[in-house]
C-alpha cells in the first residue's frame, strides 16, 4: 500500500483533545491536499474524528474551520494552481471557501470506536494510560481486517510495551507531536523493538510532508523531551525544599521560577511550564516513567501536595491558562499558591524581598531578544561569563540549575535514550523553545 493509499482512510483517537485536535487538523490538510491532486480526483478519503463527547467534537469542527481558513489565506498562490481547472472559482474568497469545504468534508465525527475498524491508519492521542491504550489498540486490531498501523502520541510509555501488549507485531511507532501540534515544529519518532521498516519509512515521509523537525529517540520511558522535563521539575522542587529555612514556600517557588526563566533565559519558568502542561499530567507522567527506571525515583512530593489540594493547572479549551501553582491574569503570573493557608499570595507582597536576597546579577538578555538574534551565541557567552564571576544566592542557584540541566542531557545519552548531544539540544531548542541546548560550554 502506497503513502497516498494508506492515508485514504484514517482515524484519530482523542480527536477533540488538546493534542488530538492538532493532529486531526494536520492530517485533514495532508489528506485533502492528496485528494486534490489530479490523479486522485474521484477517490474517497475518510478521516474519522473519534472522541467520547459529541459536544467536544462539535467544538473541534469549529476549530478546524477557523484554522483551515487561516491556512488557506497563507497558501493562496498554491491553491489557485490546485483549482485552476475550476472555471467557477474566480476570486480568492471562492477558492478559500472551496478549500475549507474540501478539508472539512473529509472529517466524520463520531463517538463510536467501531468507526476505526475500516481505517488503514490510527493516530492516537488519548489519556497517557498504558492499559487503556493497549485495550483500545487490541480491540481495533482484532476487528480491523486491514491490519492498520498505529501512530501513538505517547510522551512517556515505551512503544514496545504497547506493541507487545496489544499484539500488533510491529505495526506501531511512537510519533510524539509537541503542543500545539499545528504550531510546534518538533516530532520525536520512537521505534518499538519490532516496528516494521515500512511503518518507520511512512512516519519519516509523513513528518517531512508536514515540514516537521524529526528527532529519533530510543524506546526508553519518557524519551528525550519528558526525560529532561520531568527531571528538571524534580531539581526545581528539591531546590524549593533546600530554601525552606530562608524562604517561605511561595517565596521559594517564586525564586526558582525566576531563576529558571530570567537567569537561564527561558521562555517561561519551570513552575509556569508545569502549570501549562498540568500539575496532574506531570505527576502522572512521572508515575508512568518510574517503573522503567533503575536506581532513580522519579516522584515529586511537591506535586503530590498540590494535587491533594486540587491544584491542577492545565489549559481551557480556548488555550488560555488555568490557575495552578501560579495564579494568572491575562496570561501573566500574579500570585503563588500557598498550601499552608490554601490561598494564593500576591507576588507583589514578597517580590522585592526575594529579589534582594537573590542578590545582584549581570542583567540577563530577554529570551525574546536572544532567540531572534543572529548574535545569539555571542550574547549568551557574554552573559554566562558574567554569571560565572558573580557571587550571591541567585547566581549560585542559576549556575547549579544550568549545570544540572546539562547533566540531565548527558544522562539521557549515557542511559541510551538519546543518540547524541545534538538530538538532546534539538528537542529542548525546538520542542521547548529554549534559547540554547542544555548541553553547552557556557559555564565551563
Amino acid at each position: 500500500m502506497s503513502y497516498e493509499e494508506r492515508l485514504q482512510h484514517v482515524s484519530v483517537l482523542g480527536a477533540a483533545g488538546k493534542m488530538g485536535s492538532g493532529i486531526l487538523l494536520l492530517t485533514a490538510v495532508e489528506m485533502a491536499d492528496l485528494s486534490l491532486k489530479p490523479e486522485n480526483r474521484g477517490k474517497a478519503y475518510v478521516l474519522n474524528a473519534i472522541d467520547v463527547s459529541d459536544e467536544a467534537l462539535a467544538g473541534v469542527m469549529k476549530y478546524l474551520k477557523a484554522q483551515v481558513l487561516k491556512l488557506a489565506e497563507k497558501k493562496m498562490v498554491g491553491l489557485r494552481k490546485v483549482y485552476a481547472h475550476r472555471a467557477d472559482l474566480i476570486d480568492n474568497d471562492e477558492i478559500i471557501d472551496q478549500y475549507i469545504f474540501d478539508v472539512i468534508s473529509l472529517v466524520r465525527t463520531t463517538t463510536r470506536l467501531e468507526s476505526a475498524y475500516d481505517s488503514f491508519m490510527i493516530f492516537e492521542a488519548i489519556k497517557e494510560d498504558p492499559e487503556m491504550k493497549i485495550g483500545i489498540f487490541s480491540k481495533i486490531s482484532l476487528n480491523n481486517p486491514h491490519k492498520p498501523w498505529f501512530f501513538t502520541n505517547t510522551s512517556s510509555i515505551p512503544i514496545t510495551k504497547l506493541d507487545e501488549g496489544a499484539g500488533l507485531n510491529g505495526r506501531i511507532i511512537g510519533f510524539h507531536f509537541y503542543n500545539p501540534p499545528a504550531v510546534q515544529k518538533l516530532v520525536e519518532i520512537i521505534k518499538a523493538e519490532h516496528t516494521l521498516s515500512e511503518v518507520e519509512a511512512f512516519a519519516q515521509q509523513y513528518a517531512k510532508n508536514l515540514r516537521k523537525v524529526v528527532v529519533p529517540s530510543h524506546d526508553k520511558a519518557g524519551f528525550i523531551g519528558n526525560g529532561h522535563f520531568m527531571r528538571d521539575i524534580l531539581h526545581a522542587a528539591a531546590e524549593v525544599d533546600k530554601l525552606s529555612n530562608e524562604f517561605s514556600f511561595v517565596e521559594a517557588v517564586y525564586a526558582l521560577n525566576k531563576i529558571s526563566q530570567d537567569y537561564l533565559v527561558r521562555p517561561m519558568g519551570i513552575f509556569q511550564l508545569v502549570d501549562y502542561v498540568g500539575v496532574d499530567v506531570c505527576s502522572f507522567i512521572m508515575s508512568v516513567m518510574n517503573p522503567y527506571l533503575e536506581n532513580e525515583d522519579l516522584h515529586c512530593h511537591l506535586l503530590d501536595n498540590l494535587l491533594e489540594q486540587g491544584i491542577k493547572g492545565g489549559q481551557y479549551s480556548d488555550g488560555s491558562q488555568k490557575d495552578g501553582i501560579l495564579k494568572y491574569e491575562k496570561g501573566r503570573p500574579v500570585a503563588i499558591y500557598d498550601p499552608g493557608t490554601k490561598t494564593y499570595v500576591s507576588i507583589g507582597d514578597f517580590q522585592s524581598k526575594v529579589d534582594g536576597k537573590l542578590g545582584s546579577m549581570p542583567v540577563p538578555p530577554t529570551w525574546k531578544n536572544v532567540v531572534g538574534s543572529k548574535s545569539k551565541d555571542e550574547i549568551l557567552q557574554v552573559y554566562f561569563n558574567g554569571l560565572k564571576q558573580t557571587s550571591g544566592l541567585g547566581a549560585e542557584l542559576a549556575r547549579t540549575y544550568a549545570n544540572r540541566s546539562c547533566a540531565i542531557g548527558q544522562q539521557l545519552i549515557s542511559s541510551g535514550v538519546a543518540m547524541n548531544e545534538n538530538d538532546v539540544n534539538t528537542v529542548l531548542l525546538t520542542g521547548f523553545f529554549h534559547a540554547y541546548g542544555p548541553i553547552n560550554d557556557y559555564l565551563k
